[in-house]
């Protein structure tokens, strides 16, 4: 993936998912931790379960070498999301998602996403998180060069992970 991907990206549970803002996730005894604050009001930790995903992967480039777009799509593993403070989880299963990233030459990207796949925005987003969010349709972002994420669009239905787990 390109190094100028502020966002991190996995095809997992299906989902892909979308933490954007500063990465503040840190391996540790789950596959990835979260203070409270930054992707709930809670600490949230994240497991990916199974196999692990099964994708596609192609990349474009213009004339001069520039990467210009990507496009992912597959499953991934079931998730498991646990609100470290009282120990509630929540479990999703695989799902299949599609994601498109086209790179503008200042650095900024649009990523358009389809299917089932998890949004975590962080407190220097657009909306401001902490949220997680757990998208069954489309969204539509920039991620700015400065690691800036903001939500242009989404459709479908919406499950807020960390209202889920309070």
């Amino acid at each position: 993936m390109h190094r100028r991907i502020r966002a991190l990206i996995v095809a997992a549970a299906g989902a892909a998912i979308l933490m954007v803002g500063p990465m503040a996730g840190t391996v540790a005894a789950h596959d990835a931790e979260f203070p409270a604050g930054v992707a709930c009001d809670f600490a949230l930790a994240i497991d990916f379960d199974g196999a692990g995903p099964g994708a596609a992967w192609h990349e474009w480039y213009d004339a001069d070498g520039n990467l210009i777009r990507t496009l992912g799509a597959g499953t991934g593993w079931a998730l498991t999301f646990t609100n470290e403070d009282s120990g509630a989880s929540l479990s999703t299963p695989w799902n299949g998602s599609v994601m498109d990233t086209r790179y503008a030459a200042d650095g900024t990207q649009t990523i358009s996403m389809k299917g089932h796949m998890i949004v975590i925005m962080f407190p220097t987003d657009v909306p401001a998180g902490p949220s997680t969010t757990l998208y069954v349709g489309r969204v539509v972002l920039t991620v700015s060069p400065a690691g800036v994420s903001t939500i242009i669009s989404t459709a479908g239905r919406a499950i807020d992970i960390c209202a889920a787990l309070d």
